[in-house]
């Protein structure tokens, strides 16, 4: 396990990003989604080391063991984490691999900041190119994401424990593809981000428009998705992604919840794995 000490904070408190560096060859950034931590590529660290890949995994800055700031939780500014840490570790030719809000760091940072150090990205079911309903866009409405935040601040807990069961499709997939205990190990990384990292971040990832960085995309591109998703519909996210992003491929995972990543982990690994090995 590392510490990554980035950009100066007020005060002249320094942020420190909390990530596991695993393996040799090259590198795969893998970015958890919210309201997780880097816990949550539990079944992909191990696939792609093994398979060859040196595979660094972080925590985003207000989750996991990372510094808990009261502000910056913009995409710019976790984009600009994700720069930070590509710099520090003198890393080139990356693959990026976002989850869910991790999707977003993705977009944007080759939005703001190209391609050079980046040889392919791949979004798993990722909130690109734009959750929020509006004139010319139709997908989530607003008031999804109010209530959302609403629960969050009403009971934190009891809120991430129905969250968690959706996340997964567990009344589908519990006992079978999951584990009670997995989804008590998911609650308790959400439980580990901080109150406030948590509200904000419903506003980035439901509010933020990621159309124009998604032109920008010009690598070969993966987008991963299951049409079961409760929680980034496939209709608003994957599919539009796929016709914005050039070079994009995308793979539907039949009846896969949003937390594909677990529940059909030998599904996804596989399809991952057969991307990144293709020239």
């Amino acid at each position: 396990m590392g510490e990554l000490n980035t950009s100066t904070l007020e005060k002249s408190k320094a942020l420190k990003l909390s990530f596991n560096d695993y393996g040799t060859g090259q590198p795969v950034i893998l970015i958890h989604g919210w309201p997780l931590n880097r816990s949550m590529w539990e079944y992909q660290v191990d696939s792609l080391v093994n398979s060859g890949y040196r595979v660094i995994s972080y925590d985003r800055r207000g989750f996991g063991h990372s510094s808990k700031p009261w502000s910056g939780y913009d995409y710019d500014s976790l984009a600009k984490d994700l720069k930070d840490l590509i710099e520090t570790l003198k890393l080139e030719n990356v693959v990026l691999v976002g989850f869910s809000m991790g999707g977003g760091e993705v977009a944007r940072f080759i939005g703001n900041y190209g391609t050079h150090l980046v040889d392919k990205a791949v979004l798993v079911s990722a909130v690109t190119p734009f959750m929020l309903d509006t004139d010319d866009n139709d997908a989530v409405d607003a008031s999804v994401f109010q209530g959302m935040k609403e629960g969050i601040a009403k009971d934190r807990p009891q809120f991430f424990k129905d969250f968690g069961k959706n996340f997964y499709n567990y009344d589908q997939f519990g006992g079978d593809r999951i584990s009670e205990a997995f989804l008590q190990f998911t609650w308790n990384q959400a439980m580990q981000g901080s109150k406030k990292a948590t509200l904000d971040c419903v506003d980035s990832f439901g509010k933020t428009d990621f159309r124009e960085d998604c032109k920008k995309f010009d690598i070969p591109t993966l987008i991963v998705h299951g049409d079961g998703d409760q929680i980034v519909p496939f209709e608003a996210s994957a599919k539009k992604a796929n016709t914005i992003i050039s070079h994009s491929k995308l793979e539907v995972l039949k009846e896969a919840p949003h937390g594909l990543m677990v529940t059909h982990h030998e599904e996804f690994n596989s399809i991952l794995l057969k991307f990144l090995a293709e020239k």
